[in-house]
């Protein structure tokens, strides 16, 4: 199975639950278990080829101009990680089952689930830093997702907003640190990268970009100061916190530091940085830990403090400190998760997780009482357990660790860690299930079934394996995976004794002291709660407050919804610029001769700055501003031609016009004459602040265009390649749809986003007190003139079709001469919209034939489809093919796959266009109902008697093709065949009756 498919398929299961819950939660919960069984399934056939040293690779090009491929591989890291990413994230999908209760959407969680699954086995197979970094945004958001999942806990959404704000902040860090990473090593390929150590590490930008990407991975993996978001996630479900607590999100960030170690490692900055901050994280998790009286909190902040552990070993930079971090992942992976899973048991059970409320549950609840003990011990690090191997490679490392100079700091502290970690993990032992029965739980507890304990007893077993047969059963997974972190082939020697070391008195003191600190925990409890000491939540809300008050005052200041300071603002920084640029001195002498000025220039720039100023001098009357914008476009679109650009000009034709006629509608809805609010001064600062930047901008297009570039321009390469590469002699077009294709693909997607949110913001209008607004209106019926002028109705139904087949020969002939899918789509709209202005709303659109929704998925669904073709023939997104077919009866012509993407800029233009035209038109009828009545069928004595129904005539299915609408359900007592009557009949008023029976 390829690395990609095994990154994809829990995307592409997530969708199963969440449509299976309606036949029950056991078949959600089998179509989550059976996604990632298959995904872990086809990792695991790799696994033979990874043992032996080999890596399985999948590359694809994506955006190869941009360094970003979705190149994939599996290392012996990548399948460490991903195999426990799968591989516990099955057993968490077993234990959710019966974990969450029957009024928890169960279908909802196992889709965040897998989507988060799915982002953290992306990350660990990527071999692109730039597709990492997609993964790893989509851990953060998927994340948020999961431990929000409890919506109506504030503790929830309080918890998931603070772990997307502090790891969103460290993916915007790291994003830089990376972009600067694979420009020094020149590329963005992580197998390449792993190849630079020497140029990167040589580099004035190492130090820069390690702390660039350190401050990612410290966030993610909860590192001091960073490490109060991960306790607080403890608000999600238990299922949710055992998966990121061991086998995913705070393991991420450990990845990263595994992944970049061989060119990153070794360095001065990276031992001091790293190391430093993963022993301070290690002591000060394990401190707080011991006081937690919740179970999870004290989970929490052990992972926090087991997480520096590994970031300390992996900041020592030697090859054996990275062996024993490798190892101790996989330890902390397998007990981490089962006390998270027996804590949520407890939790289930006992309906409390308070330590000050628990013990004596080793009689009620044996089975979990088992599974816990031995991963406690584990986490304490106990002889013939796991967790007991790791600890001590960690502490032996530390023994012989020299930090500033000092070799007694770092022993010194690594072993108080150490001894805390062995209080709290003897007080979750002691106070939870030790001493006596109580009679005052909240409820009487019990072990669960075997669906509940079966994940942590399998988790406990492989401690027990590892930890009495290491060797066995687990070094030859040290082996694969930190071969693959130091670069070179590994083989390690696990043993349970090792004779007596400074590692194995350091772990019996220790020991020892964890039991001392039990012993007198509640003198201590009482100093530690009467101890000031900084609380980073509290710090942290107040940095959020600080920001908010500081962006609140910024908006109010440059935000205010006045449209003339946010020009005045862009134009005046443009001006500052361009001024700092021109003063740089770079430009040289010309080059170039002027071409002639002839008197048609002369008198087209005379028009055009007549036009300009005259929209100036008369822009408080809305519709002569609008018909001089609409002769300074014509006037432009006269001035390329006069350059020789055609396109151009079809293209600002095209726009004019419809551009014209849709801000006609949207002056319906705004006052005839605008408002004079500023003073003298303020139009002194407003012409002279144009009139300056309009002339610089002139200068500098003069002193463009009278030089030549000292280097190979875009264009220049666009003119030469535009027939070799896409097939046509169009440069423009063949920009639009190839060269600059992705640009374009990405206007069609916006312009159609555009286009339904003006469908949005109608639909909003027609409803509730805007609705009312619009009943206030009034048109101006002595200006508008007849609704239907008879020769503009005969005149558009005559140019209809011709209009439209105008529209497809500009299309055919886009690639080679001027023309194209969007001047096309363009010349199409208008020829539907003269329907429009013609005919009128409802006579138009009883006719639609076709719904414009669709038209803009289609056209969405075509370029892309037409992009995606390439990757079949190995060749990167957008790429065209052409070639030349001769049929009989016919000469040879070309045929280029541009053409399809062409054809979805044209569907997509034109469903935009109309889509936004047939929202604003039901606005301004809606308004119209509002000032008499439409139809003869809507009459009442008071407009304020009328139902919802009679006040809008155009519900939402007019904006369907009528097989649409009686699809839908919808129906209407109206002929839509024929026109509003220009001259509905009068209401009629009925005679109301005394109660002699006499007419009143």
């Amino acid at each position: 199975m390829s690395p990609a498919l095994i990154a994809a398929l829990p995307f592409i299961g997530a969708c199963l639950p969440a449509i299976l819950i309606r036949t029950g939660r056991n078949h959600a919960a089998m179509a989550a278990g059976l996604t990632s069984g298959l995904a872990l399934l086809g990792l695991l056939l790799h696994l033979p080829t990874v043992l032996a040293g080999g890596v399985v690779e999948a590359k694809f090009e994506w955006l190869p101009w941009l360094g970003l491929n979705a190149n994939f591989m599996i290392d012996g890291l990548g399948m460490l990680f991903a195999t426990l990413i799968l591989g516990i994230g099955l057993l968490i999908i077993l234990y959710a089952r019966y974990y969450l209760s029957n009024q928890d959407p169960v279908g909802q969680f196992y889709t965040y689930l897998l989507l988060f699954q799915g982002a953290m086995v992306g990350i660990v197979l990527s071999d692109n830093i730039l597709l990492l970094l997609v993964f790893w945004e989509l851990t953060s958001l998927s994340s948020f997702l999961l431990i929000g999942y409890w919506k109506h806990l504030p503790e929830g959404r309080q918890g998931a907003r603070m772990a997307l704000t502090v790891t969103g902040m460290g993916g915007l860090s790291m994003i830089a640190g990376m972009l600067i990473l694979g420009n020094i090593a020149g590329s963005y390929d992580i197998s390449v990268i792993l190849t630079q150590k020497e140029a990167i590490q040589s580099s004035d930008l190492y130090l820069p970009a390690l702390i660039l990407i350190l401050g990612g991975a410290f966030t993610k993996s909860a590192q001091f100061p960073f490490h109060f978001w991960l306790p607080h996630a403890m608000a999600a479900p238990t299922p949710v916190s055992a998966y990121l607590h061991s086998a995913t999100m705070v393991k991420a960030g450990l990845f990263l530091m595994a992944r970049l170690w061989p060119v990153l490692a070794g360095t001065p900055e990276w031992f001091y940085i790293v190391a430093t901050t993963g022993l301070i994280t290690m002591l000060i998790g394990a401190k707080i830990a011991i006081f937690k009286d919740d179970l999870k909190a004290l989970l929490a902040f052990s992972t926090v403090s087991h997480l520096g552990l590994i970031t300390f070993l992996l900041g020592l930079g030697t090859k054996a400190a990275a062996i024993a971090a490798v190892f101790h992942i996989v330890n902390h992976a397998t007990f981490k998760a089962a006390l998270f899973m027996t804590a949520g048991i407890v939790d289930h059970e006992a309906h409390t997780r308070d330590l000050k409320r628990l013990g004596g549950l080793r009689h009620l609840m044996p089975v979990t009482f088992v599974i816990g003990t031995i991963a406690a011990l584990s986490m304490a690090g106990i002889p013939l357990f796991n967790g007991f191997l790791s600890k001590e490679l960690m502490l032996e490392e530390a023994a012989h660790t020299v930090w500033a100079g000092s070799a007694w700091i770092v022993p010194l502290v690594a072993a108080v860690a150490a001894l805390f970690s062995a209080a709290y993990s003897f007080r979750f032992i002691a106070h939870g299930f030790l001493g006596p029965v109580r009679d005052d739980y909240p409820h009487k507890p019990h072990d669960p079934g075997f669906g509940m304990w079966a994940s942590p007893a399998f988790l406990v077993i492989l401690v027990l394996l590892i930890g009495i047969m290491p060797a066995t059963f687990a070094g030859w997974i040290v082996d694969m995976a930190a071969g693959a972190v130091i670069g070179e082939a590994v083989h390690t020697h696990l043993a349970i004794w090792h004779g007596v070391t400074p590692a194995l008195m350091m772990s019996v003191v220790a020991v020892v002291g964890g039991l001392i600190l039990l012993a007198m925990f509640k003198p201590l409890k009482a100093l530690w709660e009467a101890t000031p000491r900084p609380e980073a939540k509290v710090i942290f809300e107040a940095i959020v407050a600080v920001v908010q008050r500081a962006s609140d005052w910024v908006t109010a200041a440059l935000h205010n919804g006045s449209m003339a300071r946010y020009l005045i603002l862009f134009t005046a920084g443009s001006l500052a610029a361009g001024v700092w640029a021109w003063s740089g001195g770079a430009m040289g002498p010309p080059t170039r001769e002027m071409l002639p000025v002839t008197p048609v220039a002369i008198v087209g720039w005379i028009m055009l700055v007549t036009a300009a100023g005259s929209v100036v001098a008369f822009h408080h009357n809305r519709i002569l501003a609008l018909v001089l914008i609409g002769i300074v476009g014509l006037i432009v679109s006269v001035c390329f031609i006069y350059l020789s650009a055609p396109d151009l000009a079809l293209t600002q034709l095209s726009v004019e016009v419809v551009t014209a006629v849709l801000m006609l509608l949207a002056l319906n809805f705004l006052p005839k004459v605008t408002q004079r609010g500023v003073g003298q001064m303020r139009h002194v600062f407003d012409i002279a602040l144009a009139s300056v930047t309009g002339l610089g901008t002139g200068l500098l297009i003069y002193a463009l265009m009278m030089r030549d570039f000292a280097f190979p321009t875009m264009s220049g390469y666009h003119l030469a390649n535009s027939y070799n590469l896409g097939g046509g002699t169009n440069v423009v077009n063949v920009i639009l749809v190839d060269f600059r294709g992705y640009d374009t693909y990405g206007e069609v997607i916006v312009l159609g986003i555009a286009a339904l949110v003006i469908f949005a913001l109608t639909e909003a209008l027609l409803q509730g007190a805007s609705s009312r607004k619009l009943i206030a209106w009034r048109p101006d019926v002595a200006r508008a003139g007849d609704k239907h002028p008879i020769m503009l109705l005969i005149g558009t139904r005559v140019m209809m079709p011709i209009a439209l087949l105008v529209g497809v020969f500009i299309f055919l002939r886009g690639h080679n001469l001027p023309g194209g899918g969007f001047i096309a789509g363009l010349v199409v709209s208008i020829a539907l919209v003269m329907q429009y202005m013609a005919s009128g709303f409802a006579w138009t659109q009883a006719r639609q034939k076709v719904y414009y929704h669709v038209l803009i998925g289609l056209g969405v669904l075509a370029a892309g489809i037409t992009g995606i073709g390439a990757w079949f023939a190995g060749k990167p997104f957008l790429t065209s093919a052409y070639g030349y077919v001769k049929l009989p009866g016919l000469e040879e012509f070309e045929l280029a796959t541009a053409a399809g993407f062409d054809l979805g800029v044209f569907l997509g233009v034109v469903g935009s266009v109309l889509l936004a035209l047939g929202g604003l038109s039901r606005l301004a009828r809606r308004a119209a109902v509002g000032a008499e009545p439409v139809y003869a069928h809507i009459v009442a004595e008071k407009p304020e008697a009328r139902s919802p129904e009679e006040l809008n005539p155009f519900p939402r299915e007019t904006l369907l093709p009528k097989r649409f609408a009686e699809a839908r359900g919808y129906t209407s007592a109206r002929n839509d065949d024929a026109p509003p009557p220009d001259d509905p009949p009068k209401p009629k008023t009925k005679k109301k009756k005394s109660k002699k029976g006499e007419a009143q």
